[in-house]
């Protein structure tokens, strides 16, 4: 068992979350119980986007030979293979989760003939014809400065084509909003609040992120993975669950919903269909050093001191004070909010992978000390 500590943070009262990565198909989901599920944050393979044609085609022969004669049918028939994945998060999740697809549209020539492919729109008919509920989405606008970005015939008119340069993330809820019956339950989404600045700039339809790339070295069945940068999971999990509820990502990949699962103290559960990325995801994973965690949560903290003696400077008033974290807060349900740095990510590959983090309750989050170590992913 391979074990990473952290020697400056004292064992007194500790918590924990566990992570599994199980390696299957995820339109075949059988073995999660129903209603066990309290968020689904995942970015599937893009139908019509070239480097997922080879896994696509795995699961329907029938879509490699659609891509050169019909590329609509094989549109569709790349989405029915998602349609059984999004059919299956309905079955897992409980009443009141909610799902997050991050989710990019394709353009695409085949046959000389160049088109859209509405893979969000596809999506969002499909799952509301299931009995999710469409939400409000967010557009995920991919910073880039590529001076070829455009297609087409230049500065001529009536030949050029528009640039996508933004993906969906797509939000839906099984049934009406969470219940809170037991008074534990409310304490804990309490102490899970966020910020009012970050509820500020979380829940605006646009966000401004950049896009990450990470290389797979070892895998025969993709050369590569377009990941989503880690802001994103981390948002949407702090967004729409709370702590120690489960997130499920049935298109894991290397883990950066994972990872998120492990900043914000939820527990995961990974999908991941290539077996073959086992070495990759365990040496991903264990690249991570708890310090770099804890320093993007020390970061966090620090954005929001940052930001309250902003709002002073300017002589406006902020009025109430979290004891826990030691710190001013703009509103009454920041009161109870807090913050654990880890101790410990603990790995088991023994039998299937796993992973469990044992937070420490008892440091105060502005007691941080930072070595250098450097960031958890390579751009």
């Amino acid at each position: 068992m391979l074990k990473f500590a952290v020697g400056w943070i004292k064992t007194r009262s500790m918590l924990d979350t566990n992570h599994k990565i199980l390696f299957q198909n995820s339109s075949q989901l059988d073995n999660l119980q129903s209603s066990s599920v309290d968020l689904v944050v995942t970015s599937p393979p893009y139908p019509m986007i070239e480097m997922w044609d080879g896994i696509m085609s795995n699961q329907n022969p029938q879509i490699k030979d659609s891509l050169k004669s019909n590329p609509a049918e094989a549109f569709e028939l790349m989405h029915i293979e998602l349609d059984k994945v999004w059919k299956h998060c309905y079955r897992v999740l409980k009443d009141g989760g909610y799902m997050c697809i991050n989710i990019g549209d394709a353009t695409r020539t085949i046959n000389g003939e160049f088109q859209l492919y509405n893979n969000h729109a596809r999506i969002v008919s499909y799952c509301s014809s299931i009995g999710f509920t469409n939400l409000p989405n967010i557009i995920w606008r991919k910073q880039t400065n590529a001076p070829n970005k455009f297609m087409g015939s230049g500065m001529l008119p009536c030949g050029a084509y528009v640039t996508l340069e933004h993906e969906w993330v797509l939000i839906f809820r099984k049934g009406g909003k969470r219940a809170y019956k037991y008074e534990a339950d409310k304490e804990l989404r309490k102490s899970s609040s966020f910020f009012w600045e970050e509820r500020n700039v979380w829940f605006s339809d646009l966000w401004e992120l950049k896009g990450v790339k990470q290389t797979i070295s070892n895998s025969k069945t993709r050369e590569r993975s377009a990941s989503f940068p880690l802001a994103i999971p981390y948002r949407l999990i702090n967004m729409y669950s709370q702590k120690y509820d489960t997130i499920l990502d049935p298109f894991f990949g290397l883990g950066t919903t994972t990872i998120a699962a492990m900043l914000a103290e939820r527990n995961s559960v990974g999908i991941e269909i290539d077996s073959l990325l086992r070495q990759s995801i365990i040496a991903n994973l264990n690249s991570i050093e708890v310090e770099v965690i804890n320093r993007l949560i020390y970061d966090r903290f620090q954005s929001h001191l940052a930001f309250i003696k902003q709002r002073e400077e300017a002589g406006k008033e902020v009025k109430y004070f979290n004891e826990a974290m030691q710190c001013k807060v703009m509103t009454k349900q920041e009161l109870d909010m807090t913050l654990h740095y880890l101790k410990t990510i603990n790995v088991n590959t023994e039998k299937e992978l796993s992973y469990s983090c044992v937070y420490d309750s008892s440091m105060s989050v502005d007691n941080f000390r930072y070595s250098g170590i450097g960031g958890l992913f390579a751009n």
